[in-house]
């Protein structure tokens, strides 16, 4: 069953996911393989849902930024974490004065990519790591973040696995964060295959009810 985890990550772990948008509905789409039963159901954009309401769904097709010279460096297809979520369209050149405030990093963590979101606030950013940030010259900078906000809707799936009485055992898993496998792929990989091994037991005396949101 491990080789069939790691299989099942290695396909999550690209898609970029959000809160909404594409990202979410083809990892349902990969779910939906391996969870027969696995029901999808959409929340429009604008729903107030308690004291919440449900965000415009936001897709993203490409992010970069390229030096003077054309070369990039920083790109969206390498990871997804690059880009800040949500981000709003960009496509200017610009100092890097200018550049340094939309940057994110880990000076502690020199290596790794931050994982930033801005779902509430119009906002664009790059997340990089700290040794790249600090080698970026005084020179010009071509920015470009190509997205889009749309109104759409939030999606969530739902199995449920029917025992014998109405009580019920809840698990729930969030799906919303990109390329990060301790806060994201473990919890929903470990729900996923529970889930899978539920439905094979066929004398249960709770229900589960697995939510994947």
């Amino acid at each position: 069953i491990g080789q069939e985890i790691h299989q099942l990550a290695t396909q999550l772990w690209p898609i970029c996911r959000s809160l909404t948008g594409n990202g979410v509905r083809e990892t349902f789409t990969v779910l939906g393989e391996h969870l027969p039963g696995l029901k999808l159901y959409e929340v429009p954009t604008g729903s107030q849902v308690f004291d919440w309401t449900v965000p415009q769904e936001w897709n993203i097709i490409d992010a970069y930024i390229k030096d003077s010279n054309g070369k990039k460096i920083v790109d969206f297809n390498d990871s997804n974490l690059h880009v800040v979520g949500y981000s709003t369209p960009i496509h200017q050149t610009m100092s890097l004065e200018q550049l340094k405030p939309h940057l994110y990093s880990v000076p502690n963590q020199p290596d790794a990519i931050p994982y930033v979101t801005s779902y509430y606030s119009k906002h664009w950013g790059f997340c990089l790591t700290q040794h790249k940030k600090d080698n970026l010259k005084e020179k010009q900078y071509i920015v470009k973040i190509d997205s889009e906000f749309i109104k759409g809707s939030l999606d969530y799936g739902e199995l449920v696995v029917h025992g014998k009485t109405k009580k019920e055992i809840l698990f729930s898993t969030y799906i919303c964060h990109p390329s990060m496998a301790n806060d994201n792929l473990s919890g929903l990989l470990l729900t996923a295959f529970l889930a899978r091994d539920m439905l094979r037991h066929r004398q249960l005396e709770k229900s589960w009810r697995f939510i994947f949101e």
